[in-house]
């Protein structure tokens, strides 16, 4: 379930108000919002490596990776197209991906073959080896740019289509929008607007999003206080949540 963007904008203009230290218009709410979101999204992947280093652990709700695997669930797309053309045998990735995982190999009888990813130097080796040379059950890819891969063989029976190369990634996240009508030059929430956009993090970061957003806003409005109070107020959560 993702966290309503309206939710996060009423909190954040009422602790803003609480504390005397300024409006934040909907322009810079929406602009705070997005880095607020990416700088969370960012932090799983930092700590699933502090995660990874300490180890596992048995607890049903408290284990460090199993919680961000959870949180991250939202974001991961499995066997979706690569590209809606594919030229020759280089395919374009979805824009919206983040981080790339496997990418799959689809015959024309439907079986699914992993392909392995190699760098310039692997490639230029392995071709030089005729029982190394990628095959159509035995593929492999190569990384050409941010967004663009090289599919190996450079021919199949049948020819390389979209049907035939599926991945799966982890997805970056939409940009947040909260969207407004003026109605006696007040912004009012405007929930059928076709751009508007919830948060995609997961549910429990809720919280999170309004502290850190704050925490800008406290820098975008110039009062730094309101950035020491969220902080404070974040560091007794951590606190409480480490215990």
């Amino acid at each position: 379930m993702a966290v309503s963007i309206d939710n996060v904008y009423q909190r954040v203009l009422a602790i803003a108000n609480k504390e005397q230290r300024g409006y934040i218009t909907p322009q810079e709410f929406n602009l705070l919002a997005q880095k607020a979101q990416m700088d969370i999204f960012e932090q799983y992947f930092h700590d699933m490596g502090i995660g990874m280093l300490e180890g596992e652990n048995d607890t049903q709700y408290g284990n460090r990776i199993d919680l961000i695997r959870e949180k991250l669930l939202v974001f991961q797309v499995y066997k979706a197209p690569v590209s809606a053309v594919i030229s020759g045998h280089v395919a374009t990735l979805p824009a919206d991906v983040h981080i790339l995982g496997d990418v799959f190999y689809n015959d024309e009888n439907n079986m699914h073959y992993l392909a392995n990813e190699i760098d310039v130097r692997e490639a230029q080796y392995l071709f030089k080896n005729p029982l190394l040379t990628p095959t159509s059950d035995r593929p492999s890819f190569l990384r050409m740019d941010g967004n663009r891969i090289r599919m190996y063989p450079k021919t199949v029976d049948p020819v390389w289509s979209i049907t035939q190369v599926i991945c799966s990634y982890i997805a970056k996240p939409a940009d947040p929008k909260w969207t407004y009508v003026v109605v006696n030059e007040k912004a009012l929430y405007n929930a059928f607007a076709g751009d508007r956009q919830d948060f995609s993090l997961h549910a429990s970061e809720e919280s999170t999003l309004t502290n850190r957003i704050l925490e800008l806003a406290g820098i975008v409005i110039n009062k730094p206080g309101l950035s020491e109070v969220i902080l404070r107020n974040q560091a007794v959560k951590e606190a409480n949540e480490n215990r």
